[in-house]
């Protein structure tokens, strides 16, 4: 054995660590107490002789050594990781998905349980993240992400292209036909200031005409998925994006304001490690997203 062979709670924390940029939220992930990964982290800095993290005021760093070191042992950790699943009998049949909460609420919710009717035997757990944290989770099995990833461990197939268009509820025009979109000044604007969305506004102004528009009163949303709920309330004009929004507006329960599409270059994707690619449960799950959103 080498010399120099961690402990392999210790690589976790380390893992946890390095991805999060947090003391905390390793410790939050690992169900540890923020000392416990605090000494961790120390004792392997002492067993490899090199300090893996750049400690300042209000967060921490890799070193070049910790970066090298984290791009070394991910691999190892994902095809461990990989191997007792496939084994593991207690594991062996649960899917863990991570989805953007929006996604997850208005698309795949109400349809999983034709999967489940087909695919009884698979366990199923969903983990709601945020936009910015879509490629940060590593403890799943398939992601639902939205925009472009690029990592060279991981598989993604594309689901759909999007459009983004504002979407009100019905009774906040009072009747009023189409609006113009200088008409925007008159009502509230609701925001998500989510990264992968926080731009659709001004993107949608200037595409929707050649003239600029001032908002006079704005709400903002640490995700779209609360923004559209907010409209669907009354409580104000959203951006939706058409996955997102086409069932509220086939029940009525959201209108689009102006006839105007933006079509976006982004969408949604399913991934996974490549590791996983032949994994049964992963391959009957990202099959059946193909067919049904894509």
């Amino acid at each position: 054995m080498p010399k120099h062979f961690p402990k392999l709670n210790t690589l976790r924390a380390f893992e946890a660590t390095a991805r999060h940029l947090s003391f905390t939220r390793a410790a939050s992930e690992l169900h540890l107490t923020q000392t416990a990964i605090s000494h961790q982290i120390k004792e392997l800095e002492r067993m490899l002789a090199t300090q893996l993290f750049e400690r300042r005021q209000n967060n921490i760093a890799l070193t070049e050594s910790g970066f090298d070191y984290l791009e070394s042992i991910r691999p190892a950790l994902a095809m461990i990781g990989a191997a007792s699943d496939r084994v593991s009998n207690t594991r062996g049949d649960r899917l863990q998905i991570t989805c953007l909460t929006a996604f997850a609420v208005k698309c795949l919710l109400p349809a999983l349980c034709d999967f489940q009717r087909e695919h009884p035997d698979i366990e199923l757990r969903l983990t709601p993240v945020g936009g910015a944290d879509r490629t940060s989770h590593f403890d799943f099995d398939v992601g639902i992400w939205y925009g472009v990833n690029t990592m060279p461990d991981v598989d993604v197939y594309s689901l759909s292209t999007d459009e983004v268009f504002p979407v009100c509820n019905p009774a906040l025009l009072g009747g009023d036909k189409l609006l113009h979109p200088r008409d925007l000044k008159r009502h509230t604007i609701l925001r998500s200031v989510s990264p992968i969305v926080e731009d659709d506004w001004s993107a949608w102004v200037q595409h929707a005409c050649n003239e600029p528009v001032t908002f006079n009163k704005e709400m903002s949303f640490n995700g779209l998925f609360l923004a559209l709920e907010a409209a669907i309330n009354g409580l104000g004009i959203c951006m939706g994006r058409s996955r997102l929004v086409q069932d509220a507006l086939n029940s009525g329960h959201l209108i689009e304001p102006f006839a105007v599409h933006l079509p976006v270059d982004v969408g949604y994707h399913i991934a996974h490690r490549k590791e996983k690619a032949d994994m049964p449960k992963v391959r009957l799950f990202r099959e059946w997203m193909m067919a049904r959103f894509s």
